[in-house]
């Protein structure tokens, strides 16, 4: 599984770095997400699934490359 973000629709909440700070992080100027790794270990899944569900823009979205 791998997320993908948009960040021309992030409006940098924060909500995916609350959710899971190994895989979200913010761009230090705007605010916007910055992933820290695109593909998802089974132990993050669940987390990752929370941070596009919880993204206020919708910026945030889940591909499952199985």
């Amino acid at each position: 599984m791998r997320v993908e973000a948009d960040v021309r629709r992030c409006v940098g909440a924060g909500q995916c770095v609350l959710t899971d700070p190994s895989l979200f992080d913010q761009d230090d100027e705007d605010g916007t997400v910055v992933l820290l790794t695109s593909e998802i270990d089974d132990d993050h899944v669940e987390a990752a699934r929370d941070a596009v569900r919880l993204c206020p823009s919708g910026a945030l979205s889940l591909a499952d490359d199985r």
